[in-house]
C-alpha cells in the first residue's frame, strides 16, 4: 500500500483474530515508531511490548473494562518520560514534547501495523495509576496510549470525518 492507501484504510480494530503478529511485522512496527520525529531527535519516550495474557488481562482492566485489549496477542503501551526532555527544553519539553514525542511514535506504529495488513486501535480511557501497575512503568513516566495490535477479526467501514472548511481555517 502507499502512504495514502494506508492512511484511508485504517480503522479503529476491536476484533482480533488468535493468531500471532510474527516478529517480522513487530520489528518493523518498532522501527517505525523509532524513526517518528521527535523534539531534539530526544525521543523522550519508551515503549513497553506487553505479550503475556495475564499484563494484557491488567491492561484491559486498567483501560476501564476494555475487553478488547486482553483479545490482541500483543499491545504496545507509549509512556512520555518528561525528564529526557525537560533537560533540553527545560518546563516545555517537560509538560508538552515529552507527551507529543510519545503520541507521534505511536501513530507511526499505528500506520506501520495498518501498511503490514494487522489492526489496531488507540487505546487513551484508562487509569493511569492502574497501567503502570499492570506492566511495571516506572513513577517518572507517563502512560499515553495503549496500542492493541494484531490480525483483524473485523473489518469496519470508514467513519464521517469534519468537512475541510470546517476544518481548516486560513489566516489572511
Amino acid at each position: 500500500m502507499d502512504f495514502f492507501d494506508v492512511v484511508a484504510h485504517r480503522h479503529s480494530i476491536r476484533a482480533f483474530k488468535t493468531v500471532d503478529v510474527e516478529r517480522e511485522k513487530l520489528d518493523r512496527i518498532l522501527e517505525t515508531a523509532n524513526r517518528a520525529p521527535s523534539a531534539g531527535d530526544l525521543q523522550a519516550y519508551r515503549i513497553y511490548l506487553v505479550r503475556k495474557q495475564e499484563h494484557l488481562a491488567a491492561l484491559a482492566r486498567a483501560a476501564l473494562g476494555q475487553t478488547f485489549v486482553c483479545r490482541a496477542p500483543l499491545a504496545l503501551v507509549f509512556c512520555a518520560v518528561p525528564a529526557r526532555s525537560a533537560a533540553k527544553y527545560g518546563r516545555r519539553g517537560q509538560q508538552l514534547y515529552a507527551l507529543q514525542d510519545a503520541t507521534i511514535a505511536c501513530a507511526h506504529a499505528q500506520l506501520a501495523a495498518t501498511a503490514l495488513g494487522l489492526g489496531s486501535t488507540w487505546v487513551g480511557a484508562f487509569d493511569e495509576e492502574a497501567v503502570r501497575q499492570a506492566i511495571g512503568i516506572a513513577p517518572n513516566e507517563i502512560p499515553v496510549a495503549i496500542l492493541p495490535v494484531g490480525y483483524p477479526a473485523e473489518a469496519p467501514g470508514p467513519t464521517s470525518r469534519r468537512s475541510l472548511t470546517d476544518l481548516v481555517h486560513e489566516v489572511s
